[in-house]
């Protein structure tokens, strides 16, 4: 199946969701006008069918490889990634002061979430190095912005972020990695990096010049836990002040893991130091690692929820690509006993227009949250707030549609959707990561419910959802989960939910808010034009997906103390 842009959905929710047109209207985005918003979502477009779609299945099939320290991709990786660079597509949002384009973060979400539907696995390698690049900009030195950035920008070096280490899993403040300080010799000034970290997303690989891993270690006499933790740049080549590469670093990749998706992606275990010669320098001062690590964090969150718009969109176009061309027995109450495409029975409808309703929902929230962060950019305070609190919600429930709509993708193929020749279940397998990595759901609602539902006393969730309220006033279904939502937020932030009480409430709660903002953001769709397509999908949501979200409140009031009526060991038993 020839894969095939989103094209006109995505430049609709640009506009609408996202207001490009209003950023436009700014002296920092004025570059970004209609023809330019149209150029770019139609050249990614075309970018992605032609250079990154055909590597799609090869790299699940054959996937990367590890010998001796070498990671190597299948054939046509390497000429597909030159012309991602060439072309400039990793530089849409980046700073023009370091070879940048200068222009919205929502276009550059257009430009990921294209690439990234055409080959999932493959777009992890833009994605890793954008959180290298933000991390930089807004923490690195002077120097270390003029020595990276543009070669990042570019493409023509990529990024990795180093976190997690075998033993402390989620809990970063557990990591062993030293980072001694060079007092003297050439490397003076910087540090000797010496540990082990697992989950490298293209950690090692051979289609950039060079890889700048950004590690999270400790120096000596560092305070305990995620408070004595420091970011530091190591590349896998030595660079010169003139951004010539010398030597390599002592660090390898050791491993790769063997995975259940996204084989293309060299999921790395990295070793550092292991002859003592690993240099790394800082970033930014000692113990403030967190604060930067958050920044790449917060970035790579966004870009994961693309993900599940992403694997959701590819395992639309299949799903509806079959049910159309199979022909399997008359529709039931027919009088005509030919057989139809399947698509004209009322199941694998319903389930067709489900995987449309919720992948065009989980688009209309991505960019709705990409055009809050550009106002964040341009000094709108209330919208980057806004933006903190959309970032779990999305994270979270967009990953979660993907792997729903990619297990329906695999239902309308019936028995052949369990049968790998189809691809039906590569798009059910790549899935299931996103939930999971760059903070589980999980992670996510409970973001939501202990540090984002304070912003201002509760008021920026409370201002959001009012704000749905507002303007659903003819769309009950979306009103209804937005106040629900409300309430159980009103609860929360009471002395009447222990700590406890909102944990275990977190996901069925950060779901109804998602799904309501969702519904608002369809209904602006809609109402933008005329067209009898996003008209009925938008109805379908209202009126299968909305009521779903509702029926989470009693969940999300429920309390802790019905998780530990039974003890651990029973439960485990």
């Amino acid at each position: 199946m020839d894969f095939i842009a989103p094209t006109a959905d995505q430049i609709l929710a640009m506009r609408v969701n996202a207001g490009i047109d209003k950023l436009a209207a700014t002296e920092r985005f004025a570059a970004a006008t209609p023809d330019v918003v149209d150029a770019i979502a139609e050249g990614i477009g075309a970018f992605a069918a032609g250079e990154w779609a055909p590597l799609n299945r090869v790299g699940d099939t054959q996937g990367a490889k590890c010998s001796d320290g070498r990671v190597s991709l299948p054939d046509g990786f390497a000429t597909a990634y030159r012309a991602f660079v060439e072309q400039g597509w990793g530089s849409i949002a980046g700073p023009e002061a370091f070879g940048g384009q200068g222009l919205p973060f929502t276009l550059a979400t257009c430009v990921l979430e294209t690439l990234g539907a055409a080959n999932m696995a493959f777009t992890l390698l833009p994605i890793l190095t954008v959180g290298a690049v933000e991390a930089i900009l807004h923490h690195g030195s002077a120097e270390q912005q003029a020595l990276y950035l543009p070669r990042l920008l570019s493409g023509a070096w990529a990024g990795t972020m180093n976190l997690t280490e075998p033993q402390a899993g989620s809990d970063v403040g557990a990591l062993r990695t030293t980072a001694t300080p060079i007092e003297t010799g050439d490397h003076a000034g910087k540090y000797r990096i010496a540990g082990t970290k697992i989950f490298i997303t293209w950690g090692e690989h051979d289609l950039a010049d060079n890889i700048v891993h950004l590690v999270l270690a400790r120096t000596p006499g560092a305070p305990e836990g995620s408070r004595g933790i420091s970011l530091f740049i190591v590349p896998k080549f030595h660079v010169a002040a003139d951004g010539s590469i010398g030597a390599r670093n002592d660090l390898r990749v050791v491993s790769i893991e063997h995975k259940l998706g996204i084989h293309a992606s060299p999921t790395c275990v990295m070793s550092f130091g292991d002859n003592d010669a690993c240099i790394g320098e800082l970033v930014g001062a000692e113990n403030a690692g967190l604060k930067a690590m958050f920044t790449m964090m917060n970035s790579a969150r966004i870009n994961v929820g693309s993900q599940g718009v992403q694997i959701a969109e590819r395992a639309l176009q299949q799903a509806r690509a079959y049910a159309r061309d199979r022909v399997q027995s008359p529709r039931a109450g027919s009088g005509d006993k030919a057989p139809v495409p399947i698509i004209e029975h009322p199941d694998v409808r319903r389930m067709i227009l489900k995987m449309r309703a919720l992948t065009e929902g989980a688009r209309a929230l991505l960019y709705y949250t990409s055009g809050q962060v550009d106002r964040g950019t341009l000094g709108d305070a209330a919208a980057q707030m806004r933006a903190e609190v959309l970032v779990p919600m999305l994270k979270a429930w967009a990953t979660d549609v993907g792997c729903e709509v990619t297990s329906l993708g695999i239902q309308v193929h019936g028995g052949m959707g369990f049968i790998e020749d189809t691809g039906a279940a590569q798009h059910y397998r790549d899935a299931r990561i996103a939930p999971i990595y760059e903070g589980t759901n999980g992670i996510q609602a409970a973001d939501l419910v202990t540090r984002k539902l304070g912003y201002e006393g509760g008021g920026v969730v409370q201002a959001l959802l009012a704000d749905v309220i507002a303007e659903m006033d003819d769309v009950p279904e979306v009103a209804a989960l937005a106040k629900d939502a409300a309430a159980v937020a009103a609860w929360m932030a009471s002395g009447d939910a222990t700590l406890d009480d909102k944990l275990a409430g977190s996901v069925p709660f950060t779901t109804m808010c998602a799904v309501a903002v969702t519904g608002w953001q369809l209904a602006r769709q809609a109402r933008a034009g005329d067209d009898p397509a996003k008209l009925a999908v938008t109805k379908f949501f209202n009126r299968t997906v909305v009521p779903e979200a509702r029926g989470l409140g009693a969940a999300a009031m429920a309390g802790a103390a019905l998780l530990y009526d039974i003890d651990s060991e029973a439960l485990t038993r």
